[in-house]
Parts: C-alpha cells; sequence; structure tokens
C-alpha cells in the first residue's frame, strides 16, 4: 500500500475511522512520535510517558484507520512476539461528495440549453452590429435607382476593404466552439465521477489485494 493515493468523502466510513482516531490530542502525539521511525507501542509509551494501555488503545484505532500499518516484529526478552508499527505510505485527499452521473448529464443539458440560447441572441443581434457585406452593394445602388434616393458612400464599404465575416459564420463558430468546449467539461467530469465512485475503489481495494496476495 505504499505511495497509494486514497480519496475519502465526508461521511466515507474510512473517513469516520480516521475522525475517530484522530479525536484526541494523544493520538495526534502519536502519529508525531511514528515520524521518527516504527515502534512498538511499550516504546511509544516509555517515549511520551503513557500508560502502555493507552498507548496500545490509540495504537489499534489508528490501526483500524489504515494511518498505522505493523511493518516488522520483534521477540520481546520474555520471548513473546512483539509487532513494530510505522506509517502508512500514503495521500489522503478528502472531496466533497460528488453528485450521482444523473444530476451532472442534466446540469450539462441546461448549459447547452443556454448556449442555444446565446447563438440565437447573437444570430438576432449580429446583423444589426455589423457593417453589411460587399454582397448588399449592388442590391443598396439599385434600390436607389428604383426610388430616385441618393446612397452615401459611407454606407457602402468600398471594394477590397476588410469586412467582417458574415454573421452566419460568426454565430455557427460561436455555436460550435461553445460545444466543444462543454463536451470537454462533461468528459472531465464524468471521468472523475467514476474515478471517485464507490464501485472504482472497491475494484481498486480488490486488484491492491490480489497483488498482495500474489507477492
Amino acid at each position: 500500500m505504499a505511495n497509494e493515493v486514497v480519496v475519502l468523502q465526508p461521511g466515507d466510513e474510512r473517513a469516520q475511522k480516521i475522525a475517530r482516531a484522530m479525536a484526541s490530542q494523544t493520538a495526534n502525539a502519536i502519529i508525531q512520535a511514528f515520524s521518527s521511525g516504527p515502534l512498538t507501542s511499550s516504546e511509544v509509551a516509555r517515549q511520551m510517558k503513557i500508560p502502555i494501555t493507552t498507548a496500545t488503545y490509540h495504537i489499534e484505532n489508528l490501526l483500524e484507520a489504515g494511518l498505522l500499518e505493523v511493518v516488522d516484529t520483534r521477540w520481546s526478552e520474555k520471548g513473546r512476539e512483539v509487532k513494530v508499527y510505522g506509517l502508512t505510505e500514503q495521500v489522503l485527499i478528502i472531496a466533497p461528495p460528488v453528485s450521482d452521473l444523473r444530476s451532472v448529464l442534466k446540469k450539462y443539458t441546461m448549459l447547452f440549453a443556454l448556449i442555444v440560447l446565446a447563438t440565437v441572441g447573437l444570430r438576432v443581434l449580429l446583423p444589426a452590429l455589423l457593417p453589411p457585406s460587399p454582397d448588399a452593394e449592388p442590391l443598396l445602388q439599385r434600390a436607389a435607382t428604383e426610388t430616385g434616393e441618393k446612397v452615401s458612400t459611407f454606407d457602402v464599404p468600398a471594394t477590397g476593404a476588410a469586412v467582417a465575416p458574415p454573421v452566419h459564420d460568426l454565430v455557427m463558430g460561436f455555436f460550435f466552439g461553445a460545444c466543444v468546449v462543454l463536451l470537454a467539461l462533461l468528459v472531465y467530469e464524468v471521468f472523475y465521477w467514476w474515478r471517485t465512485s464507490r464501485r472504482y475503489r472497491e475494484r481498486l481495494e480488490k486488484e491492491q489485494d490480489m497483488s498482495d496476495e500474489t507477492r
């Protein structure tokens, strides 16, 4: 279990065990004592000047919570086998509760609806904000001839001048670009939901147990 990354969520059984094991200052002091190296329960009691029963009680809680592990065994002067404990090499990550997959999909459905509404709004507003395209010049000249009105040269861009892209291209570019970003976020969140799901963690634990048995 060395260098294992453990993702915990508030309320998980493992998180509750850790919280109970670390609830007292004595337990925190015992954890700090193990930072210098593996120790037996009697060595912890002597080092901290506490009763052996107190040291054993907290060590068992820390062992059950997965913060300590048995790293070795020794034989005492009386011929009894003594366990040597050490800190587990793992990284604990406290993550917020992950919503189920249905709520994730519902959220992104609403975001997609907002993108559609924004696209429709751009389609309505952009023609009024952008200058007319060069194709509109003959139409304006024809309309001026039929009505007898004079069309100002400022109303139509000159040939070869920089003209904004067509409204259709801008709107579709915004729509597809926003959809690509939304899809990337959806894939990431579904992947994170899967990695932090209880089923995935249980499968990892089973694989870890199987690998430990084969060693």
